[in-house]
């Protein structure tokens, strides 16, 4: 008789991206919560600390968020006083959004816990093999975007 762990399919790595994915934004959504924020809040508000004055609609593609939701997202985070909208210089008609004193503080005040969860996510593995699930990451990216 075999054993039925042997003939088990494992899983596909779509799967196994997402169940990643829910993990990391679960235990990020606790760590956030104390400020008032979620998750999404805290990636749009890491994305414009790398890429500052986006406009919505680059700010939504760079959230992981649809262009729908970005709006509330932001009108969230404005009313917080975590990022303010000014005109785009070079199109009148276009908002950018822009990173606060009071953003950058709320971002750092969680850079410790962050990079523990995340340092936790990889302790099983070398720093060699981090960086290559990072450039393995990079190219999947790559390849579907």
């Amino acid at each position: 008789m075999l054993d039925s762990q042997a003939t088990k399919t494992p899983p596909s790595l779509l799967y196994m991206v997402k169940q990643v994915e829910l993990v990391v934004r679960s235990h990020l959504d606790e760590l956030v919560k104390p400020s008032g924020i979620t998750a999404l809040q805290y990636t749009a508000l890491t994305v414009l600390e790398r890429h500052d004055g986006l406009s919505a609609a680059q700010l939504a593609r760079d959230s992981f968020v649809t262009a729908q939701s970005i709006a509330d997202l932001v009108r969230s985070l404005e009313n917080r006083g975590l990022v303010r909208r000014e005109r785009n210089p070079n199109s009148r008609r276009e908002l950018l959004i822009l990173l606060t004193d009071t953003g950058r503080e709320l971002l750092a005040q969680h850079a410790c816990q962050v990079r523990e969860l995340e340092e936790r996510m990889v302790r099983d593995l070398t720093a060699h093999q981090t960086e290559q699930f990072r450039e393995a990451l990079s190219r999947a990216w790559h390849a579907l975007s």
